[in-house]
């Protein structure tokens, strides 16, 4: 008896020390990331006991969060394979809605899948969709999700756009999406191309124009508070930069110029200028070499959210006191202010 009583303590030992190994581990693993403060600025956005704390894994390549506050869930998508998930405090990941980028018999490379994802002025899901070569909007409510698809714009002058990689609406409703390549079956060489550029374009009531055909890779895009600004990514290692420029009343823009220029960082950091969102002060929260950059409205660096996998881009709970950032395979939030 005595014997069995001390093999129930070593047992029990035994399993308390394997389960405290375990919490360790998954302590030391559910942070992927550390603070970097680089201005007095940064304390007021970014509180200091700060986390990158992983809420969810498994991912081919997350991107383009997007939250809803009505049903308390964050959507993204995960690019490679067709889907956009949702995450929610209660239930963590789940899948939302597949296919979500291609569903037709258009070629398609590595990346087919939906990728920037935003809302309408009616609360309709738009997706940004890499293999149907189009922006489009969900034909069915968020609470009740179907791969059913209404086309907002899938070309310019009659030539099909690249693979439509992120997008924004002003307060009247028109749309700023930028076209890259990286939904192309062979990036920028593919034979099915139609343009020979990577634009930024304007969409009102259904027609695009053309905002610039200047920025290699346009990628993340998004409009200072005001919607005199526009701010947009260049995912281009030769040009790591992200440009701003001035909308003007006629539809065009003026004043392009460099907001900031990552080139340096993307020589020893991996990752480059990617998505990207303003808060109701004018301050940028960047994805880009290294993690998510935090600028001013003027381009200052006030500090970064150092993430060891590469980003792609992040997405604020209404208060702009969370920060979701899809990270490679990861999701994880960062609460900002208490």
């Amino acid at each position: 008896m005595k014997h069995l009583i001390t093999c129930t303590i070593v047992s029990m030992l035994f399993s308390c020390t394997q389960t405290q190994k375990e919490n360790d581990s998954v302590s030391a693993m559910d942070s992927i990331g550390t603070i970097e403060r680089m201005d007095p600025a940064f304390d007021a956005l970014v509180k200091s006991d700060a986390r990158v704390e992983i809420i969810a894994e498994g991912f081919e390549w997350s991107e383009g969060p997007l939250w809803i506050e009505e049903q308390k869930m964050l959507l993204f998508s995960d690019v490679p394979t067709n889907t956009v998930y949702k995450w929610t405090e209660e239930k963590g990941k789940e899948t939302y809605l597949t296919p979500s980028g291609r569903t037709g018999s258009m070629p398609y490379g590595n990346e087919p899948g939906s990728n920037g994802l935003t809302l309408n002025a009616e609360g309709k899901l738009v997706l940004c969709q890499h293999g149907d070569r189009r922006v489009a909007m969900m034909d069915a409510p968020l609470t009740a999700p179907e791969a059913k698809f209404i086309s907002i714009v899938d070309n310019f002058e009659g030539k099909k756009f690249n693979s439509p990689n992120d997008a924004v609406f002003n307060s009247k409703g028109e749309l700023f999406i930028t076209d890259p390549p990286y939904g192309l079956p062979n990036k920028a060489e593919d034979s099915t191309r139609e343009m020979s550029f990577h634009g930024v374009f304007k969409v009102i009531n259904g027609t695009p124009k053309l905002i610039t055909d200047s920025v290699t890779r346009p990628n993340g895009i998004a409009l200072f508070p005001g919607e005199k600004t526009l701010l947009v990514a260049n995912s281009d290692p030769e040009k790591p930069v992200w440009y701003a420029f001035d909308l003007l009343d006629n539809g065009s823009v003026s004043n392009a110029r460099i907001f900031y220029d990552a080139s340096e960082s993307a020589k020893t950091e991996k990752g480059l200028p990617d998505g990207l969102k303003i808060d109701k002060q004018g301050n940028v929260f960047a994805t880009g070499p290294g993690g998510v950059w935090v600028f001013n409205q003027d381009g200052k660096v006030l500090g970064k959210i150092k993430i060891s996998e590469l980003t792609s881009n992040c997405a604020f709970s209404p208060d702009e006191k969370t920060l979701y950032v899809t990270a490679d395979m990861y999701l994880v939030r960062v609460k900002l202010r208490d």
